[in-house]
């Protein structure tokens, strides 16, 4: 017991220096204050309630605005949407009246060759094959709608002047859909050569050669119309701007009026196998090929029958084309008409249709 005292004593001997030296710090050291912590932790928050504040006003008034525009937008998308509809409807209807004339037009023409045997159709033609039977002869009418010019074509024989091949032979050469014969010819030492002024990719293949006698030139223009008739010299043919064409006689219709057929077409021969082409006013293409079985004169069509009926369909221009044994039409790669010859007869022009 005295020895535990004794350590007792001797630890608080010990340590009295160090309990002393606390005492007097905390008597004379400087004095701790709390009181700025916690008024600026109280400052803090409410700048971070005003700052909550101010951003959940900013997304409730972005939101409010998103509603608006998105609202907006719908409202102008469907206005746009019903604008558009109505403009589309509005041009399908100016559309439909302003076809409404070609329309009944083109029922006018058809009612006059009845309804169609074929018809080849595309982007850039249309083609419409009729039979032609009014009792005196037969043959076959084809209506053509050209939307391109390029839908058209005349060609050389072997591509060469001088050079001839049947119809079918070019048809298929150049890849065609139909074909007919053009121009006339003239034999030279071996050769066939066109008749007279004859034009083709806008050149003139032998110059120019004024009209004379009954001949006539017929062929298209650049735009893809029929252009023809008699010329004088050679810039009131360049003033049609022709692309290709060939000459034949006679004419049988111009502007819609009937020309005189000279007697010596009319008679030698009186019938024969005939390839007229013409145009309505709308610038459809009219052909017509007529069988016969020679062209001695017994078989085919007059030339005065021709004339009536092309009248009669309310044909504007009308040029009658090489006939008799070169009359010719191909369809589909097939020969149509009944040739006299028994076969094809070899040209140095044709012109020819492409879809």
């Amino acid at each position: 017991m005295a020895e535990i005292k004794g350590i007792n004593r001797f630890f608080l001997l010990a340590t009295a220096p160090l309990f002393g030296l606390l005492i007097a710090l905390i008597l004379s050291g400087p004095k701790i204050s709390w009181t700025t912590e916690p008024e600026l932790i109280t400052a803090d928050a409410q700048q971070m309630d005003q700052a909550f504040g101010s951003i959940s006003s900013g997304l409730e008034q972005a939101d409010e605005t998103a509603k608006y525009t998105i609202s907006t937008i719908r409202e102008t998308a469907e206005l746009y949407h019903k604008t558009t509809n109505t403009m589309t409807t509005i041009v399908q209807t100016a559309q439909n009246t302003a076809a409404k004339p070609e329309i009944i037009y083109n029922k006018r023409i058809t009612a006059k060759l009845g309804s169609p045997k074929e018809t080849i159709k595309s982007e850039r033609i249309i083609l419409e094959l009729y039979k032609v039977n009014p009792g005196n002869y037969k043959g076959y009418a084809v209506k053509v709608k050209l939307k391109s010019p390029e839908a058209m074509k005349m060609t050389l024989g072997g591509d060469k002047l001088g050079g001839s091949e049947t119809t079918k032979q070019a048809v298929s050469r150049y890849g065609a859909v139909a074909g007919i014969n053009a121009g006339g010819f003239a034999d030279s030492k071996g050769k066939r050569y066109p008749l007279s002024t004859t034009m083709l990719n806008g050149k003139y293949l032998n110059g120019f050669e004024p009209s004379y006698k009954d001949l006539f030139f017929v062929g298209m223009d650049k735009n893809g119309k029929l252009i023809g008739g008699k010329f004088k010299d050679k810039a009131q043919l360049d003033r049609l701007e022709p692309s290709f064409g060939a000459s034949f006689v006679p004419i049988l219709l111009k502007d819609g009026q009937k020309t005189a057929i000279p007697l010596k077409w009319q008679t030698s021969p009186l019938r024969a196998p005939r390839t007229v082409i013409g145009n309505y006013k709308d610038d459809q293409l009219i052909i017509l090929v007529i069988d016969g079985y020679n062209e001695n004169g017994n078989s085919g069509a007059t030339l005065q029958e021709l004339q009536d009926k092309l009248y009669n369909m309310g044909v504007v221009n009308a040029y009658n084309l090489d006939g008799g044994g070169s009359s010719s039409l191909v369809w589909n790669g097939k020969v149509i008409n009944n040739p006299s010859d028994g076969q094809l007869r070899p040209v140095p022009t044709h012109f020819l249709f492409f879809k």
